[in-house]
Parts: structure tokens; C-alpha cells; sequence
């Protein structure tokens, strides 16, 4: 597995894994619901794509992003006012021994899947790739 630049060392393990998914739904649940009493962290749809967790899981980043990505630094300020909130009920509704402390970041991934696919979409990409897509195919009949 390559390294991201997020990653420093070793990947994830299983566990880091496991728990970070079980933060992700958990969270997308309580702000789904509204279960946080801040009528304005409310009245946003927000999605929570990846929750990454520290090694000895005491830290849990959730990446998080607006529906339709308008107004994401207004969202990530909500989010941190009510991060104590959420990590209470996060860590109710997990019945966890610990509950890691609860950063919040923009989720960049949609836009650079929309960076990839624009690449993709260059007519100089294109000719590369399918160059050597030509080129490969002839590797297999020697």
C-alpha cells in the first residue's frame, strides 16, 4: 500500500480501522438526527466521508464536508464549538472505554477526484493513456 502524505510510518492497523468506521457512522448518525443542541450545526447536512484515529486511539479526525461543499469553514466552526457534544454522545452510543478526542478537517477527496477526472479529461492524457493501452495489448501476444 502506497503512503499518502497524511500517513506517517506504518498504515493503519485493523483496529485503528475498525474503530475510525464506527466513529464515522456513529457521528453521521448524531448530526443525521440532530442530536446536538445547536440549532445552527443542525440545519447543515453534513457528511462525514473517513474518520482517521491515532495509533493508541485516543485522537479521531473526522473529515467532513457540507452537502454540496457550500459554507464548509461555517460547518467545521459548528463542529468544533460542539466537539465536547459530540464526543459525549459519539461515546455513548459506542459504549467505548475511552473516547478519543474528536478533531474535525475539510474533506478534500471530492475535489480531487474532480481534479483527477479533469486530468483524465485532457486530450493529451487521453492520447498517453491510450497509447498505452495499444502498446501493452501487443506486450501479450509475444
Amino acid at each position: 500500500m502506497a503512503k499518502n502524505k497524511f500517513q506517517h510510518g506504518p498504515g493503519p492497523t485493523q483496529r485503528q480501522l475498525r474503530v475510525g468506521e464506527l466513529i464515522r457512522r456513529t457521528l453521521s448518525e448524531v448530526l443525521a438526527r440532530g442530536d446536538v443542541h445547536d440549532p445552527e450545526l443542525n440545519r447543515m447536512s453534513i457528511t462525514v466521508g473517513e474518520v482517521r484515529t491515532s495509533p493508541d486511539l485516543k485522537v479521531a479526525t473526522a473529515y467532513v464536508l457540507p452537502l454540496g461543499g457550500a459554507h464548509a469553514e461555517e460547518a467545521l466552526a459548528a463542529l468544533r464549538r460542539n466537539r465536547a457534544e459530540l464526543r459525549r454522545v459519539v461515546a455513548k452510543k459506542m459504549a467505548l472505554k475511552f473516547a478519543p478526542e474528536i478533531r474535525f478537517a475539510i474533506d478534500e477527496t471530492f475535489d480531487q477526484m474532480d481534479e483527477t477526472r479533469r486530468l483524465f479529461a485532457q486530450e493529451s492524457v487521453r492520447r498517453d493513456i491510450e497509447g498505452e493501452i495499444e502498446a501493452g495489448e501487443g506486450d501479450d501476444e509475444a
